[in-house]
């Protein structure tokens, strides 16, 4: 038997990924700190799709030696989270208004990427399909990498 569980992502700022996710129509379900691990795990989920579909934010403090935290590049290799949205442009303008990048707008009307503030790729899709291409999305080029 297998059982999609989470996916992880490491963050340098959690509230600042908490509140991204927010934008997207997630929900905190929960969060845990291990005072000896030295770690804050936060769990993301859409509404209902708790402990069915999650993504696991982990927290890794700052060293107590005072050393740099760790720096997070390329997402270690990870490719990218999934997302279907009830409606791509109103979310796409949601995230721009709040100050994100559309990465790769929905000019096709389906699907557009934008990245954590880690820098992890975050693809949304239209659920139930392509919508009409419409202005301002249809005529917009691809900013930096997604």
């Amino acid at each position: 038997m297998v059982q999609y569980l989470h996916t992880m992502i490491r963050v340098a700022d959690p509230e600042a990924t908490v509140e991204f996710f927010k934008l997207l129509g997630l929900e905190e379900v929960r969060r845990k700190d291990s005072e000896g691990g030295r770690f804050t795990l936060i769990f993301m989920a859409a509404p209902g799709q708790e402990r069915q579909a999650e993504v696991e934010l982990t927290y890794n403090w700052p060293p107590e030696d005072g050393r740099k935290p760790e720096e997070y590049t390329g997402g270690r290799n990870f490719g990218h989270l999934a997302y279907a949205v009830e409606n791509i442009y109103e979310t796409c303008e949601r995230l721009a208004d709040a100050g994100v990048t559309i990465n790769r707008p929905p000019r096709d009307g389906r699907m557009a990427f934008v990245k954590t503030p880690d820098g992890i790729s975050v693809e949304l899709l239209n659920a139930g399909g392509a919508r009409e291409p419409q202005e301002p999305w249809a005529s917009m080029k691809n900013t930096g990498s997604w």
